[in-house]
């Protein structure tokens, strides 16, 4: 189960985004979920692109 991580609302930066899920995931005792994250992020093609892979490591609300 993915861990409810806030990010409708907040700076719509794509790097603020994933530093919430980045934090999310690290609470949830997922880091080697959030590194991988990270990595598949910032090798994103697109916003889009990124956003999608967020929403695939955490619930986004």
């Amino acid at each position: 189960m993915k861990p409810k991580c806030k990010l409708i609302g907040e700076d719509g930066n794509i790097f603020n985004l994933m530093g919430i899920a980045y934090k999310t995931l690290k609470e949830a005792d997922l880091k080697e979920n959030a590194d991988e994250m990270i990595k598949r992020v910032t090798s994103s093609k697109s916003y889009l692109e990124a956003l999608a892979t967020i929403s695939e490591y955490v619930e986004i609300y």
